[in-house]
């Protein structure tokens, strides 16, 4: 048997294979490396972003949302019920590691059967039996820290879709009160154009507007009105998507209480990008696939040690009488040792072995897939910022030029000077504009909440 022993354990090696070497990220974020200067006008170059980073955007009723969301949202409670799954699951494995003591109490009469009653005795015992598998290989020790590593694991996701709800939440409610300004916008400029429209009834009257001016002023108004009914099926999914991720139904009517005020006043905060290497440490969803990783590593070394013999202690009292009374009178004990090992089990444990391997090497792939995948978030929504920037410059003054010509349309076509076509045009070009600084502004705002996201939103690791 030592021989065997020897031999097994040749055949087998209990380490742990190597993690590999996460993938390289760049020193500097794109921006940064092509010199573009919004980005350091855009997005802070200190690192360091807040916990509660939705209060840099100014709203008391954002940060009221969020906190609601966090209590509420059913995914979040989902994923916490999970942590207590898996923390559950953790000492169960570390039960593992230590002695199991059981103890039994028994009584049993005997009697004959067919005509005699006479009993045959009464039967009483009781015992203690311990026994305890000594983790020679490791492989409980191996389970323990697999279980372990999966309630970090688990704890991570858990943070990481806290994180995603609440970007979502803020997402979410920076679009519905974008459209609600776009519907502002969109009855401002439908009642400019029904006062347009009665004006030129008025000349039609008199004899000084064609039935041609006529339709065209009646297929724009008509044309206002149906943006007005589509914003409004838009806010109505956006509001359907806020309660979802709220996990109850909210008060439209509470949310447009601001009347426009509340957009108005919204900031634009600047962002500390910090260094993309410090991604590893920002991101919840990195540390949850490093935790699976390990996990699969310990499970690795269990699979490999399951191979090896197991080696055993056992330990008992029992004792027995015939009456309660005389139950202790000769106690018996018992010391036992065992010492198992696999022989032939047709390529049952070695499979295991090959299974956990490759399921580790899986989860390596999807631990460096995780890292370039943050890397891409990151720079990708920080170059959105930079971007969104430089259109919102180049927006300001489409909108300052469309003003000026609808004022100055209007003032010639009340002289005579221009046609309707004209008038009709730079109404078209200015509502465009509008329309157009609320969408930017709208972009502007998500892509900072994109940013925050993915920096991680505020995310330490637990100590």
């Amino acid at each position: 048997m030592l021989a065997c022993v020897v031999w097994l354990t040749g055949c087998a090696s209990v380490g742990g294979p190597s993690v590999g070497t996460p993938p390289a990220l760049p020193p500097q974020w794109t921006g940064e490396a092509e010199g573009r200067s919004q980005v350091s006008v855009a997005v802070g170059v200190e690192a360091g972003v807040a916990d509660d980073w939705w209060r840099a955007f100014g709203s008391v009723e954002l940060d009221a949302l969020v906190a609601r969301a966090a209590a509420e949202n059913q995914d979040v409670a989902a994923a916490t019920a999970r942590v207590r799954q898996a923390d559950a699951l953790a000492r169960q494995a570390g039960a593992a590691l230590l002695p199991a003591l059981n103890a039994s109490l028994s009584a049993n009469r005997e009697a004959r059967l067919g005509g005699s009653a006479q009993a045959s005795g009464n039967q009483w015992g009781a015992g203690l039996a311990a026994s305890y598998e000594i983790d020679f290989w490791g492989r409980h020790g191996a389970g323990a820290r697999a279980a372990e590593a999966q309630r970090q694991a688990s704890l991570f996701d858990r943070d990481t879709l806290t994180l995603s709800v609440s970007a979502g939440v803020a997402d979410m409610w920076l679009r519905w009160h974008a459209l609600h300004e776009r519907q502002r916008i969109a009855h401002d400029s439908l009642a400019n154009s029904e006062r347009l429209l009665r004006w030129l009834e008025a000349r039609a009257r008199a004899g000084s507007a064609s039935a041609l001016e006529l339709a065209q002023q009646r297929g724009l108004v008509a044309q206002r009105r149906r943006d007005i009914a589509s914003l409004a099926q838009e806010m109505a999914a956006a509001h359907g998507a806020l309660s979802l991720l709220l996990g109850e139904p909210i008060d439209a009517r509470r949310l447009a209480s601001g009347d426009g005020n509340v957009w108005n006043a919204l900031a634009e905060p600047s962002i500390g990008a910090g260094l993309p290497s410090q991604l590893l440490v920002r991101r919840p969803d990195i540390a949850r696939a490093e935790a699976r990783l390990a996990a699969a590593d310990a499970n690795v070394e269990a699979a490999r040690a399951a191979m090896l013999p197991s080696f055993t202690l056992r330990a008992g009292v029992a004792t027995g009488g015939s009456r309660p009374g005389a139950l202790f009178d000769n106690p018996l004990y018992t010391l036992a040792a065992g010492l198992a090992a696999p022989i032939f089990d047709a390529g049952r444990l070695r499979a295991g072995a090959d299974l956990a391997q490759a399921q580790r090497d899986e989860l390596l792939a999807d631990y460096h897939r995780s890292i370039v995948a943050a890397w891409t978030d990151a720079d990708v929504a920080l170059q959105s910022v930079a971007y969104l920037q430089e259109q919102s410059l180049a927006h300001a003054q489409v909108l300052a030029e469309a003003e000026r010509a609808l004022a100055w349309a209007e003032r010639r076509y009340a002289a005579g000077a221009e046609t309707l076509l004209l008038l009709l045009d730079a109404q078209r070009t200015l509502h465009a504009a509008q329309d157009g600084a609320v969408q930017l502004k709208q972009a502007r705002l998500q892509a900072r909440v994109a940013v925050y996201k993915a920096l991680g939103g505020g995310w330490t690791a637990p100590r």
